[in-house]
């Protein structure tokens, strides 16, 4: 699975943020710890503020602050937040669609569309901390 850069940022920022929700971080703190690009990453944020998963924080000082609840939010829903979770064959064009082996591809590639969905719904962002955590 490949994830676009939203969706990378987004799982940076959220898991960076959630780990000391108490915390607040401008943009230009994590993209400078992230390497990552502040424009980007302030697109990013308008849309994690929009969804509810971090409050901006206004004034001196400010920047973002954890919202959410690391024990129910999962890293399939950030991801979804950024991502289209369907497969799509690139079937060339004039291909028959009604083949039986294309409708099969199809089929596999939804069940593992499903699969990868089911995966990330079950880790939370508390279970990917605790094994960052572990990993240091």
């Amino acid at each position: 699975m490949k994830l676009n850069k939203a969706s990378m940022f987004a799982l940076m920022a959220v898991l960076e943020l959630a780990s000391d929700p108490e915390r607040q971080l401008s943009t230009g703190e994590i993209a400078a710890k992230y390497g990552i690009s502040t424009h980007h990453l302030a697109k990013v944020m308008r849309d994690l503020v929009h969804n509810g998963l971090v409050q901006a924080v206004r004034g001196v000082g400010g920047g973002y602050r954890f919202s959410g609840n690391t024990q129910r939010t999962t890293l399939l829903d950030v991801i979804q937040l950024f991502e289209n979770m369907e497969s799509k064959l690139d079937i060339p064009q004039g291909m028959a669609t009604d083949l039986p082996i294309l409708a099969e591809l199809k089929s596999i590639a939804t069940e593992i569309d499903d699969l990868t969905k089911a995966v990330l719904d079950t880790i939370t962002l508390e279970t990917a901390l605790k094994s960052a955590r572990q990993r240091t």
